[in-house]
């Protein structure tokens, strides 16, 4: 053989082997990227998440949610800016408020041209599935896999809209037999076996359950039936100390157990009708209380099994030490306290988000962080997880110092909220507010501004509201103008202004907000 023909060979054959091998460091990288499993579900509080150690924790478990925590992380002052369905999810996707994206109320749709994080994950290397409830209306982007609920979605022998077939608005789709709860995990596991298995994968596990009315499994009719719930201090409240911005408003236990006793839609309360005949308002509610609490929490005994097979699936397949848990809600939820159901307020049973999160090789089984952290800054901490770039145009910031106990000294110590839809069949007004950790500070402005979905002509009372969280955790006791928090109040009204301006708030695209804050803002 020719010298140089087989000088020529051997350059070849090391600069195959040079291009085999950085293949693969290639490949092994992209597989050290954690896989991200977000399991979300809607309308579930912390209040009903043992390892909270909240006001139910005698009565309730959740063993396998709570797993989460003892393995990983738990947040404990993780805060909504929009305290209803839609609004939130576009900001967890998106990373802005809905003032930015245009989702301001449960009418308004996430933009399909909009960049998300799934989008942005599914561009740098990750499997993207989304199954569950979406709720966004538009088709989902950014994802390899969906199978999503249309609207709602049914608790029982529900239907999907899935991947492949064509897109609609209407509620058609593929039935699945079964419990809404069961048939999202299983459709989950079942993506899990199948996917390609080369990239890390980007689940997002979207529970239907707790959202009312409160569905439960066969299996779980009868938990609960020897228990009397505990009811909160502020079951009964009486609401003269708040301003007319908002004290005759609000879904409450009252009217719920109305509800209960007329039936839905032509026939019973899903599970069952309650019999209110004879008795007083204060016997209304609380029997109102007990039945909605139990349904409500053997819908969540559900989630906490699923939870448990999902857990265990990453155990068997080897793959919970490189997959980062995330257990959350879409907002918080009003469990009788102020005599309220739903969510929409401010006050913090609806504000507060439950959250959770394992990453074991870099978050501390059993830790907990007191940071003040939105559902604004979700968005960017799967992105750095993911080891991706975050858009300059988001508007949150990744906490992922803060879980491992180096919180950033610039760290936020207050946050914006927004409600704005103004719907009569909520009856809850619009309104704004800061949070801080000590104080709170509301104005109920009571206008729908014409945006979508909100009633045009129901216009309510405008009022401020300010609460000493130390002191009232509760928040019941308005003390706005009250003698000596003239100074926090004024320290308060500047915050608003500063995150307002700081998040962009589009108020001059509403001259009659600004023309009712600039009258009212002294007041």
């Amino acid at each position: 053989m020719n010298k140089n023909y087989s000088t020529l060979l051997f350059i070849a054959g090391l600069l195959t082997i040079q291009i085999i091998g950085f293949a693969g460091c290639k490949k092994k990288e992209t597989a050290k990227k954690p896989n991200i499993l977000w399991i979300m579900c809607d309308d579930h509080t912390a209040n009903t998440i043992s390892s909270y150690k909240m006001r139910f924790a005698d009565v309730i478990e959740t063993p396998n949610i709570d797993r989460i925590a003892n393995e990983g992380a738990m947040l404990n002052n993780c805060y909504v800016t929009n305290s209803i369905c839609t609004p939130s999810r576009a900001t967890i996707m998106t990373g802005k408020y809905g003032h930015k994206t245009g989702v301001y109320t449960l009418w308004d749709d996430l933009k399909v041209e909009d960049e998300t994080v799934a989008t942005l994950l599914q561009k740098n290397g990750y499997e993207t599935a989304m199954i569950g409830k979406w709720h966004l209306h538009t088709q989902p982007q950014g994802f390899d896999y969906y199978s999503v609920l249309p609207g709602q979605g049914l608790y029982h022998n529900p239907v999907f809209k899935e991947t492949g077939t064509k897109w609609t608005t209407g509620k058609e789709g593929k039935k699945y037999n079964g419990y809404v709860t069961d048939v999202i995990t299983d459709n989950s596991l079942n993506w899990l076996d199948n996917r390609e298995g080369v990239k890390p994968f980007f689940l997002m596990l979207h529970h239907k359950a707790p959202h009312g009315l409160w569905e439960y499994a066969e299996r779980h009719e009868h938990l609960y039936d020897e228990v009397t719930i505990p009811e909160p201090e502020s079951l009964n409240e009486d609401k003269t100390h708040r301003s007319e911005g908002s004290r005759t408003f609000g879904r409450d236990m009252l009217n719920l157990s109305q509800r209960m006793y007329e039936g839905k839609r032509g026939k019973d309360y899903p599970t069952g009708k309650l019999d209110i005949e004879g008795m007083s308002d204060e016997e209304r509610i609380a029997a109102a209380y007990q039945k909605y609490l139990k349904d409500y929490l053997r819908v969540v005994a559900a989630i906490d099994e699923n939870v448990g097979k999902v857990l265990e699936y990453l155990d068997e397949k080897g793959l919970n030490e490189n997959t980062i848990v995330v257990y959350t809600s879409d907002q918080g939820m009003f469990l009788g306290e102020h005599s309220y159901y739903d969510k929409r307020w401010i006050y913090d049973e609806s504000l507060k988000m439950p959250f959770l999160i394992r990453k074991p090789d870099e978050i501390k089984a059993g830790s907990q962080c007191d940071d003040m952290i939105t559902n604004l800054d979700f968005a960017e901490l799967i992105l750095d997880y993911g080891g991706v770039t975050v858009p300059n145009d988001m508007q949150g910031k990744s906490f992922r110092k803060n879980l491992i106990g180096k919180t950033p000294e610039d760290w936020q110590q207050s946050m914006y909220y927004h409600y704005w839809m103004q719907f009569e069949g909520s009856e809850v007004p619009a309104h704004f507010g800061v949070r801080t950790h000590d104080y709170k500070l509301i104005f109920f402005y009571g206008r729908g501004m014409g945006l979508n979905g909100t009633t045009e002509g129901w216009n309510t009372p405008i009022g401020w509201e300010l609460y000493d969280l130390k002191n009232d955790p509760n928040e019941m006791n308005n003390i706005y103008g009250k003698s000596g928090y003239d100074q926090i109040t004024k320290e308060l009204k500047t915050e608003l202004k500063r995150l307002q301006t700081k998040y962009e708030v589009n108020l001059e695209d509403f001259p009659e907000l600004q023309t009712i804050i600039n009258e009212n803002w002294n007041k």
